[in-house]
């Protein structure tokens, strides 16, 4: 990073200062130090197949990324080239999920994906970011749930990384409609914190489905079936394939594009979202 960049930056701030998109003060991000930590920066115990948290573990204080942090102002740039530690990425460990903790429901009836990393339970006031993102075009957010959920797979140093990542696709009426995809948009820098590439591409949404959160629970599976078709099944084959989305409800989506993509020899599939919705009670 030059000085000049710095400089700038600096300036920008002055210029410009952000302000929290939670309680509103004034910070260098989207969201405030504190409002991380009061919100985010708490781990759950999670299942590692579907992150549902698991039943009888408490919550905890997320730690500190064990590997050095990467700068914020590099995170968010495309020129970044920095990557993980390649010792995280798994290449010459096991492929199985190496985290004992899986929950009844996958074990009894396990899903397409492998594993799931989520970075915080969808909740208030965490779900108003994801709708600021959503519905409020608010872009800037998608960066820090990026970081989010980085932070959240370095504290699994077990978990292989992907070897591409695929943002979850939307159907055309939808993408028109919403001028871009949130999905892509978290993908991106993710994909520059792990090292690794980003198809925006690689999966077809070829049913125009109900949105999830508007159909009922159980019919959620039936509105997905079939949705989806892989671009380039070149890519696919025998690879590891990360699937991002902003946030994870029932698991049904994924789960159909976790099918599809091992129809096409996907050799492993794991989920990276920004929010887990808990199970109701």
């Amino acid at each position: 990073m030059t000085a000049r960049y710095l400089s700038l930056r600096h300036w920008l701030r002055v210029l410009m200062p952000s302000m929290c998109a939670l309680c509103g003060g004034g910070c260098d991000d989207v969201v405030c130090t504190a409002c991380r930590a009061a919100y985010a920066g708490v781990r759950r115990v999670r299942c590692g197949q579907c992150a549902n948290p698991m039943p009888g573990f408490a919550l905890h204080a997320a730690q500190e990324p064990s590997l050095p942090r990467r700068r914020e102002p590099n995170f968010a740039l495309p020129t970044t080239h920095e990557k993980l530690d390649p010792r995280l990425r798994g290449d010459d460990a096991d492929k199985r999920e190496h985290d004992d903790n899986i929950c009844g429901s996958c074990l009894r009836d396990p899903p397409a994906f492998d594993a799931t990393v989520a970075a915080v339970d969808y909740a208030i006031p965490l779900d108003q970011l994801v709708l600021q993102l959503k519905f409020g075009a608010r872009l800037a957010l998608a960066p820090w749930f990026a970081r989010q959920i980085r932070d959240a797979v370095l504290a699994r140093p077990g978990l292989p990384l992907p070897d591409l990542l695929c943002p979850v696709p939307l159907g055309p009426g939808r993408l028109v409609e919403r001028g871009f995809n949130q999905a892509l948009e978290i993908a991106r820098p993710l994909a520059a914190a792990l090292g690794v590439a980003c198809h925006p591409a690689l999966a077809l949404r070829t049913l125009e489905t109900k949105a999830q959160s508007g159909v009922a629970p159980s019919v959620r599976a039936q509105n997905v079936r079939g949705a989806f078709a892989v671009e380039d099944p070149d890519l696919v084959e025998g690879r590891h394939v990360g699937l991002v989305d902003d946030v994870m409800t029932s698991g049904h989506t994924l789960g159909e594009l976790a099918a599809t993509l091992k129809r096409f020899g996907a050799a492993r599939v794991t989920n990276f979202v920004f929010a887990r919705t808990p199970p109701h009670p």
